[in-house]
């Protein structure tokens, strides 16, 4: 019996309630503790249920699933008693009475295992990394043990408790206030009782003309505030050899914010004018002959609205260097009485691929990535810990449960430790502290902020812990059962045999994130705060990186060797789902890359697991508007692939299964258009319908017996799509009055717009319209590389070249020349070319110039023009010299 999400799946609503679940804030456990690249709860739940459910019998029901599913991924039904109730029933329904055993081996930050716990599955969780296990459990075990309770009122009435969180509240507020009184004077209040929020730094160098010496503010703009409403920016004024920072607002601002002294590690000195090179920079870095200086403070009034500035003075340096006195003897105090040093001294790996940037920078060890009051802030903290966890254990509560509230009061210091590094950005369209991980990545900042943990603004313990206790709150809703979480690499699965129903997982996307690099910014904290709570998961020094399956040429020596171990590792792993999964079992395991390289080496690991697809899904899993969105190829969509045990060993011949692949490509491309997936994700979205056929046989080969690889079935999918995406984008099947350049310039246009794009995925796009890009970067042509990237020129950028340009070869040429006169407002040029041309009375020109401008975003300058050109297609209609001829006659006649 075929499940639901085999046949159908409501693809643009799971996007759109998908992308929407990226913005949940208050109770979402993305607000627990910060993990990356989750996976939305809402496709998460909506995907459960779809493989759980038969298959409709008829279209009628076919369609009322489809809009129940749509309603059961809503965040608003999270807790909707009927709906979750029936959602439940329906699965029961379809599992003969039994839960269904699930698992997810690559659980993360436990988006799969909680939906499948709220749908009333038993829930099986495990990863290698310990700092996600923490998580998980926090997540998907105690929650569900010790929050929701009922007690009987003295009236005899039923009344819900949490105690769980009742601990936590009181626990962590007890953190606050005793660390609060022992180091509040170190943020004091201002005169007017204003509170400070954050204190802005800027890191500086020497400049190194001897007769300055000035001491360099590095800092890459100076905007406090930039809002509409509301504009206030730092001027950097030189004075002698000294720079002092004034505040300027509104129309006060005559300088440009915009420009600071450092730009791509290279400063310029504001007193003599002299720069430092990067490799000047960086060497005082790593000399310690780098300084720090405090610029201004950011404060609020509790009874005034918006954030006010003023700029750091002297006693605020001497209340920091308090700070810094008195840590010194906490850190003393706290090493004899624990045994441990409470900052972590761990060196930072310089041949790691994330923390490098620091390293380079002088930040040699884990510590460093803090000033001296943010350290004391963490010490006190962990000292106050370190305190709940031994009243704890004196009084009669049960050790598990004393575990579970101690995992949040180190949630709660994580949560710090994220807002209190020298990491930490000041955002000036918010005003607020940003965290350490606002990217995937340490960034190095010239200026940060350092936030006030006890203002009660965005950053402060007390903020941090509204966040957690919300959580605590919506997930003890879940269920009324909690998941087995474990640690355990899923190379190497401890279940038995055809053990489960069902595997829902998110493996690591290869090489898009390195979980055990970034998590080690936790780990070493955690080993100190709760190593003796979990002393199995914080044993080794950092977290576990020889088994982590990600592709990193750093670790596995260089790209090939990685690649390799990748597959290995990822085959390893599907493998172990095959043997673990029951016999009629189903798997959804989502991937998404935009790299044909990583898609290889899934299609491999499939292909050499035992499992095939039986459907696939293109789910818009991220936020419209993100992180260089603009300058990276981005996908927007995830796949999520149906997979079941592959019960045949047939062989096929490819030229026997190819018409069954185009035929099933085109099928679902049908669908995913109508579904609005476009761009890069469109080509990705295709190869789940190709293994559909081909991941049937265990073996597909050439008629010369060859074995067809992933590599040759990515080419083919390629080349099906672009065919089938030009036709739709020009609205005609018809495409051989196009040259193949204008071909590729518009798929390219459509996939990437503005993007670069690696070196062999762009070679690979020109390969499935017919062309190769090495023959036209640097002729001056539409297509540039830059280092290992390719970018495609517009119209604008090609001006030198077209309008000394003599023949022209392709019709992409003919629109750019015809819109740089137009941009040039040349009128009759354009006429005299096209007729020149005879490209006027060509109507695929008209009509690639209609598609090229429908795929371009709004704004986009070429885009302007296109509409502009379009516009006035009749004026430029060239004029029948016959009738001219006639005319003049006519006119001289008459004179």
């Amino acid at each position: 019996m075929k499940r639901y999400i085999e046949v159908d799946f409501p693809v643009a609503k799971i996007s759109e309630e998908s992308a929407r679940d990226k913005n949940m804030r208050h109770g979402h456990i993305s607000t627990l503790h910060i993990w990356w690249a989750r996976r939305p709860l809402a496709s998460s739940r909506a995907s459960i249920y779809a493989a759980l459910i038969n298959e409709p019998e008829n279209e009628e029901e076919r369609l009322k699933k489809s809009q129940f599913i749509s309603k059961l991924s809503k965040w608003e039904n999270s807790h909707n008693t009927e709906v979750i109730k029936k959602a439940k029933e329906e699965i029961l329904l379809t599992n003969n009475g039994t839960p269904p055993k699930i698992l997810d081996p690559f659980t993360g930050g436990g988006a799969i295992p909680l939906e499948a716990l709220r749908l009333g599955c038993e829930v099986y969780a495990s990863d290698l990394n310990p700092v996600a296990v923490l998580i998980e459990k926090a997540t998907l075990e105690y929650p569900e043990k010790y929050g929701k309770k009922y007690m009987e009122d003295s009236f005899g009435n039923q009344k819900k408790i949490n105690p769980l969180y009742n601990e936590v509240d009181k626990w962590g507020n007890w953190v606050l206030e005793e660390s609060k009184n022992e180091i509040g004077d170190f943020y004091p209040l201002e005169d007017d009782g204003s509170i400070p929020v954050a204190y802005i730094w800027t890191r500086t160098v020497k400049c190194q003309n001897p007769s300055c010496l000035a001491e360099i503010p590095l800092i890459k703009q100076t905007w406090l505030a930039k809002k509409n409403n509301k504009k206030i920016a730092l001027k950097i004024i030189p004075s002698g050899n000294q720079i002092i920072f004034k505040i300027f607002k509104g129309n006060e601002i005559d300088f440009r914010p915009e420009e600071g002294t450092i730009s791509r590690a290279k400063a310029q000195c504001p007193c003599c004018g002299i720069g430092l090179n990067d490799k000047e920079v960086r060497k005082q870095f790593q000399d310690g002959r780098a300084g720090e200086r405090m610029i201004a403070v950011v404060k609020y009034h509790p009874k005034k609205t918006g954030k006010s500035y003023r700029i750091a003075t002297k006693k605020d340096e001497e209340i920091f260097n308090k700070a810094e006195e008195y840590l010194k003897k906490k850190i003393e105090d706290f090493s004899k009485k624990y045994g441990f040093n409470p900052i972590p001294d761990e060196s930072v790996d310089p041949n790691s691929v994330k923390p490098r940037t620091m390293w380079i920078y002088g930040m040699r060890k884990w510590g460093d990535l803090f000033n001296s009051r943010q350290k004391l802030a963490l010490v006190i903290f962990l000292e106050k810990l370190k305190h709940i966890q031994e009243n704890l254990s004196k009084e009669n509560i049960e050790k598990d449960y004393a575990t579970a509230i101690l995992i949040f009061i180190n949630i709660l210091f994580d949560r710090m430790a994220d807002f209190s590094a020298k990491l930490c950005q000041w955002e000036n369209t918010t005003e607020a502290v940003k965290h350490v991980f606002a990217k995937q990545a340490f960034p190095m900042l010239w200026d940060y902020a350092e936030g006030n943990p006890f203002s009660g603004s965005t950053g402060s313990m007390k903020n941090q812990l509204t966040y957690i206790l919300k959580c605590i709150s919506h997930i003890s809703e879940t269920s009324s059962n909690h998941a087995k979480v474990s640690q355990s690499s899923a190379t190497t699965l401890t279940y038995p045999d055809e053990y489960f129903d069902a595997v829902f997982t998110d493996p690591p996307y290869y090489d898009n994130v390195n979980y055990a690099e970034l998590s080690d910014y936790f780990y070493v904290w955690l080993k100190r705060t709760a190593g003796d709570l979990f002393p199995d998961l914080f044993t080794t020094p950092f977290t576990p990186k020889s088994e982590e399956i990600v592709q990193n040429p750093t670790r596995q020596k260089n790209n090939v060797e990685a690649k390799r171990f990748f597959e290995d590792r990822i085959t390893k792993s599907f493998q172990e789902i095959n043997r673990v999964l029951k016999s009629d079992g189903i798997s959804v395991i989502v991937f998404a890359h935009k790299s044909t390289d990583a898609w290889e080496t899934i299609i491999n690991a499939l292909l050499n697991s035992g499992l095939y697809l039986t459907a696939s899904w293109p789910i818009h899993t991220e936020m419209k508007s993100r992180v260089r969105a603009k300058e990276t190829a981005s996908l927007k969509s995830s796949i999520y692939m149906v997979c079941r045990k592959r019960t045949l060993k047939d062989t096929a011949y490819f030229n026997e299964i190819e018409t069954k692949i185009e035929s099933r490509i085109k099928e679902k491309l049908d669908q995913f258009w109508n579904e609005g997936i476009g761009g890069s994700d469109f080509f990705i979205s295709a190869i789940g319908p190709a293994l559909e056929v081909f991941g049937k046989y265990e073996n597909v080969e050439k008629l010369s017996g060859e074995k067809v690889d992933a590599k040759e079935l990515l080419e083919f999918i390629r080349k099906c799509v672009s065919e089938y995406a030009l036709s739709k984008i020009l609205e005609s099947p018809r495409l051989s009055g196009i040259d193949m350049e204008t071909r590729f310039y518009l798929l390219w246009r459509w996939t990437y717009n503005s993007a670069k794009v690696h070196f062999d995925d762009a070679r690979k796009l020109g390969q499935a319209v017919g062309i190769e890009i090495t023959d036209y970067w640097d002729q001056g042509d539409f297509i540039k590389k830059d280092k290992e990237f390719i970018s495609v020129l517009g119209s604008t950028d090609r001006a030198d070249k077209l309008l000394k340009e003599k023949n022209f070869k392709n019709m992409i040429d003919v629109i750019h020349r015809c819109l740089i006169h137009w941009d040039r407002s040349e009128k009759s040029e354009i006429e005299k070319f096209l007729d020149e041309t005879g490209y006027y009375n060509n109507e695929y020109f008209w009509q690639v110039c209609q598609s090229i401008s429908e795929v371009l975003p709004e704004g986009d300058k070429e885009k302007q023009l296109l509409q502009g050109f379009l516009y006035g297609r009749k004026g430029y209609q060239p004029k029948d010299k016959k009738l001219e001829e006639f005319q003049t006659k006519l006119f001289e006649k008459e004179k």
